[in-house]
């Protein structure tokens, strides 16, 4: 198996994505989105994995890594960061729908794009993300997942950059390792992380995702607000293709709620649970996670 990753740029109308790819470039191609607080590395495994079949890219999404930083957070809403997909896909794969694969926050852009784009993806596949719609709600309605989603108003805070920062990331570094399994954090992976999250205005940039997101995180006990999200219909957030959910089941920042009412959204829907799998499935189970995109993408 070839494990060679090259690195390329692409220089969107928003500013340079820097991005990984692997695999031979007439395969069909895959897009892989990372999250929260990581880089295009995230689905390193993952990738070589799929290189045989695919040509499979990971950027660095805007902010992250070695990507653009715009300053404004507002330049971190939802429609700018699709629009990064939707430029980078026209260019790698103009005439062809593609497999669109996102975890975490990827998960987010990814559904984002599959809403609005549903002729340009053939396949959709999220690993540990959430639709926008079932999540709200499972913040709204299910206690469990209202106290594990607090740390979202935290990251908002004005100060967080500088907390975040502290200690040589030591915070940023328990956003992984406290939310569950992180046995697979070697020196080398921990030192691309930090590495990452030292270039100039990445941090800054990083939580401005947060700040800009519509999701709304009542305290506990509070009643919850009116959602505009909510209130649109259900076809406003449909996902039209077939539709992959890869979920390790110990994840302890998004609970078994955030899947209920799926299907609402997505008819052709599959779910793929993982036991003794959590929020990090792409580093526990990368080649688990690979096998069921090869065998959803082939059925």
């Amino acid at each position: 198996m070839d494990t060679n990753i090259s690195f390329q740029w692409h220089a969107g109308s928003g500013g340079r994505l820097h991005h990984a790819q692997i695999g031979d470039c007439d395969a069909p191609l895959i897009i892989c989105l990372h999250g929260f607080p990581e880089y295009w590395a995230g689905w390193r495994e993952v990738m070589i994995a799929l290189s045989p079949r695919y040509h499979v890219v990971a950027p660095d999404q805007r902010g992250f890594n070695l990507s653009f930083k715009p300053e404004p957070p507002e330049a971190y809403q939802a429609h700018h960061m699709v629009a990064d997909v939707v430029e980078l896909a026209d260019e790698l794969s103009p005439d062809t729908p593609f497999i669109l694969a996102g975890h975490d926050w990827g998960a987010a852009v990814a559904y984002a794009y599959a809403i609005a784009n549903p002729d340009r993806l053939s396949h959709l596949v999220i690993a540990n993300g959430v639709h926008p719609a079932c999540f709200q709600r499972a913040i709204f309605d299910d206690p469990d997942q209202r106290a594990a989603s607090q740390y979202i108003n935290r990251l908002r805070s004005d100060d967080m950059e500088e907390r975040m920062a502290a200690d040589n990331y030591a915070r940023t570094l328990n956003m992984i390792e406290g939310f569950s399994h992180a046995d697979w954090m070697t020196e080398e992976i921990r030192k691309g992380y930090v590495e990452a999250w030292s270039q100039p205005g990445a941090m800054r940039a990083m939580l401005n995702w947060y700040r800009s997101s519509p999701i709304v995180v009542p305290a506990i006990g509070e009643e919850p607000p009116a959602s505009k999200l909510l209130q649109l219909p259900d076809e406003a957030l449909a996902i039209q293709m077939p539709h992959l959910v890869i979920w390790g089941e110990e994840d302890d920042a998004l609970r078994p709620s955030c899947l209920e009412g799926l299907e609402r959204y997505a008819a052709d829907l599959t779910i793929k649970r993982v036991s003794e799998a959590g929020h990090w499935i792409l580093h526990e189970r990368p080649h688990e996670v690979a096998k069921a995109i090869d065998q959803f993408v082939k059925r």
